[in-house]
């Protein structure tokens, strides 16, 4: 049953309040035509909770911006929504389309710096890889109730393929339950290919101001913490605490092997204690057992990112060479499922932190 505006309604008791479902949740699809974002096309999705969030179905269906009350729940980027067409695959042209946003998919056979790796194709490999720029095929937006709950729905496939090579389809779907302060992103990836692949799939969730600021907070439960440039391991007290704006550009990443809770499943979370109000994550760790933790906190680009996957974002040889590496069968299908929401006052921040400390 709903909960809305402090209120439990039952379905019978919203239908004789609105003359439509709309007028509490609802998705509506868009066409971006100006400049380099035509091409991204556009869903909009509306929850009476105060979640409201963008969905790009001509960008891998990524959530491009998400807002809750009115507040910003993630970084944007220059850029702006860039289109598909307007993809630069070389180097480090990825950025010239990163928006940020609250969802950039990083893959399907890649996640990092560029990178030539010899053991399989033997060519350069684009930063974070092709998936972000991959148009969905089949979007569907559907709004239905299903018992006492009232769901929107977002689907569509998106296919990652070269002749003689790599055959994988990706089938996205994006929910959000009426009353509930949450999305849920469930991804099923399947080899249709008769030779195997590489398997590298990671969520780049990109927080930002005014979640993040001076003093915010990361709560993550890992049983080991890396740098990015020495592999040494670090402890909470290098990466918990964000810093204000800096000077000059800076970028530390950590890779955190995760402690899931007694069902399997990681808490991670992102806390500006003086708004009382902040993030979290949660997803299974047999799914995705690591997080690259990324932290730029540059005047004018002051992002930090939350990376859950099966591999870290630092490429090929890092994840061979610490066993993170996998590859999918032909005719092989992997499932990931990915919860984002939102913590408001201090009640809820306070059980995020015992359920990450127990």
């Amino acid at each position: 049953m709903p909960q809305l505006f402090g209120t439990q309604y039952t379905k019978q008791q919203l239908l004789e309040l609105v003359g439509d479902m709309t007028q509490l949740a609802g998705a509506r699809r868009a066409e971006l035509v100006e400049g380099n974002e035509r091409g991204s096309d556009l869903i909009e999705v509306f929850n009476a909770s105060g979640l409201c969030f963008s969905i790009l179905s001509g960008r891998s269906l990524d959530v491009a911006s998400a807002h809750y009350k009115g507040m910003s729940l993630g970084f944007r980027g220059s850029t702006g929504d860039v289109g598909p067409a307007f993809y630069e695959p070389q180097g480090y042209g990825w950025m010239r389309g990163f928006f940020g946003g609250l969802v950039t998919s990083c893959g399907m056979i890649f996640t990092g710096h560029p990178e030539v790796d010899p053991e399989e194709e033997d060519e350069e490999l684009g930063l974070h890889g092709r998936l972000s720029f991959i148009p969905a095929k089949g979007v569907a937006a559907e709004c239905a109730w299903e018992g006492e709950n009232y769901i929107v729905r977002v689907r569509g496939k998106m296919r990652e393929a070269v002749v003689f090579g790599t055959n994988l389809e990706l089938s996205r779907e994006i929910s959000t339950v009426l009353g509930e302060k949450c999305l849920r992103i469930h991804d099923r990836i399947e080899n249709l290919s008769v030779d195997p692949s590489p398997l590298m799939f990671v969520y780049h969730t990109n927080p930002g101001f005014p979640i993040l600021d001076a003093g915010s907070r990361v709560l993550i439960n890992s049983e080991k913490s890396t740098e990015w440039l020495e592999d040494q391991d670090v402890s909470p007290e290098d990466y918990t605490v964000a810093l204000e704006p800096q000077q000059e550009a800076h970028d530390d990443v950590y890779i955190h092997r995760p402690i899931a809770d007694a069902e399997g499943n990681v808490h991670v979370g992102l806390i500006n204690d003086r708004l009382q109000f902040g993030l979290y994550w949660k997803f299974p760790i047999e799914e995705m057992p690591i997080v690259t933790h990324w932290q730029h906190f540059h005047r004018g680009t002051y992002v930090t990112g939350i990376e859950p996957g099966n591999v870290s974002m630092l490429g090929r040889s890092w994840n061979r060479k610490h066993g993170y590496l996998e590859y999918i069968q032909p005719g092989e299908v992997r499932e990931f499922h990915l919860e984002i929401g939102i913590l408001e006052g201090e009640s809820e921040i306070r059980a995020l932190e015992q359920r990450i400390g127990g």
